[in-house]
């Protein structure tokens, strides 16, 4: 009895020594870290103001984008591209290690992106400097690779607390977006202390931030809630569309034999004639559109898809960024459009699109959720978490984040490797029979089995069976699995239950 009093007492002890611990460290990063977002941003306020006094800024975007790739392709490769992802693969496969240089490196080439109109956002620098002083403090204090780990966490959530003035949703965005499907618990105290803080020192400091508080309650009705459901499909269906669409200008890009500043002179000049087309509001942050969308303005139907081209020539062809905020864009104005004939209110539906977009694109649809309180009150959040939670199982296994690990497959049916890298993930469709999938699909073969034939060689004959992966790379079993499967090389693969 003794003993386990003694054992008890100790347990107590540890754990108490720790929570100071964290909570000194995390305290300090997030003050640090809150002073170094906030001179970042007061230096993007100032070249954007200045820039804007040009009306015909953005005919600078080829130099500005060759500049910014320069810059990063000579002083630090790994500011490359939207910061948030280069930080997930260093959490993920660099031991949490960032290189001091990637800092001012990234500062420099976002503000010279964005103050000329690239299409991009503010919060990858942002994760990138509190990923970076983290790391730096780490070296300084030689921790070791867990203690590294934790301490670049709470840089990433004081980051995106102080970017978006979301000092929880930003705590959380930080532990949720490393893994999909797992939380970190054991970063979650530091993760929320150097959070809150950061927020605290940032305004402390003169940021203002974007705040949109709904002043009316919704009056809860079947039709809404299937009104929002159907929401939360289509924000998810845009987030893909987002993922796929920056992966296709990726790979067109790659195509270029040339120099990455180079792309940057082509690029910039795609933002040109795109601006020159659509007008200016496609480009930079876009932080009108948005404003103007929640507060009931209609956006064309081409608004989401321009912004997305626009995005991915701008991050794809040597422009520094991140890509929150054009997610952002791209919800709100889909939400926008989507209101105009399902019979919503349009800043409601722009709302929802802002955070379930987001959701579903960054595979953090509880960090989303909370966001949509912070951002808009309590009234929109019940409806806010449905679309999120909804779009976040809409878009599978993509992610605006490819180095993300998936920690949980979103559909029994779907099989997957967990633990692995979303850009190394390969799906195989694993059908049950008495599965609601598997059930719909015995009814289609019953179905085809009794249409009429022509002949062997018409068009209404079923010519044989077609075994179709599904668009990220899969496999499909199809019903006779003693004959094998295609596998995603193209190759057989004999019997009927690998995995």
């Amino acid at each position: 009895m003794k003993h386990r009093i003694r054992g008890q007492l100790t347990e107590g002890g540890i754990l108490f020594v720790s929570i100071l611990k964290w909570v000194v460290l995390a305290t300090g990063i997030g003050a640090i870290v809150g002073a170094g977002v906030s001179l970042f941003l007061k230096a993007l306020t100032d070249g954007s103001m200045f820039a804007s006094r040009f009306r015909l800024y953005f005919l600078w975007l080829p130099v500005a984008m060759f500049a910014s790739a320069w810059l990063v392709e000579k002083l630090a490769p790994d500011a490359e591209g939207h910061g948030t992802e280069k930080v997930i693969e260093a959490v993920h496969k660099h031991a949490a290690r960032i290189k001091p240089m990637v800092v001012p490196v990234k500062a420099a080439a976002t503000i010279v992106t964005l103050a000329s109109g690239g299409s991009a956002g503010k919060e990858g620098p942002c994760a990138q400097i509190g990923a970076g002083i983290s790391s730096i403090i780490a070296d300084l204090l030689k921790f070791d690779a867990g203690d590294r780990k934790k301490l670049v966490i709470c840089g990433i959530s004081a980051g995106f607390a102080a970017v978006f003035g979301t000092p929880i949703a930003g705590s959380i965005f930080g532990v949720e977006v490393l893994v999909v499907g797992s939380l970190l618990y054991d970063v979650l105290l530091p993760s929320f202390v150097a959070g809150i803080t950061s927020y605290q020192i940032s305004t402390l400091l003169g940021i203002e931030y974007f705040y949109h508080p709904w002043k009316f309650t919704y009056v809860f009705s079947e039709s809404l809630f299937f009104k929002v459901v159907l929401l939360g499909i289509m924000f998810g269906i845009c987030a893909q569309l987002l993922i796929e669409g920056m992966n296709v200008v990726k790979r067109y890009g790659a195509r270029i034999r040339l120099s990455t500043p180079v792309k940057g002179l082509i690029g910039g000049s795609i933002l040109v004639v795109l601006a020159i087309i659509f007008s200016a509001d496609y480009l930079g942050l876009g932080l009108d559109t948005i404003q103007a969308s929640l507060e009931g303005a209609p956006a064309p139907w081409y608004a989401f898809l321009v912004k997305i081209f626009a995005t991915g020539v701008t991050l794809n062809f040597g422009g520094s960024g991140g890509i929150v905020t054009p997610i952002f864009f791209i919800g709100a104005t889909s939400g926008a459009f989507f209101a105009s004939f399902m019979g919503l209110n349009v800043a409601t539906a722009a709302g929802l699109g802002m955070v379930a977009a987001l959701a579903g694109a960054a595979n953090a649809p509880i960090a989303a959720s909370i966001m949509s309180v912070e951002l808009f009150g309590p009234q929109l959040a019940p409806y806010a978490t449905v679309a999120c939670i909804i779009s976040f199982l809409m878009t599978g296994n993509r992610s605006v984040y490819p180095s993300q690990l998936l920690g949980v497959s979103k559909s029994s049916t779907l099989r997957v490797e967990l633990g692995k890298e979303i850009e190394c993930i390969e799906t195989e469709i694993q059908l049950r029979d008495k599965s609601l999938i598997g059930v719909c699909l015995a009814v289609a073969r019953k179905i085809r089995e009794h249409a009429p034939h022509k002949n062997r060689n018409g068009h209404n004959g079923e010519a044989g069976r077609e075994c179709r992966p599904p668009d990220d790379g899969g496999t499909v079993r199809d019903d006779e699995p003693e004959k094998g499967r295609t596998e995603p090389g193209g190759g057989k693969k004999e019997g009927g239950n690998g995995g």
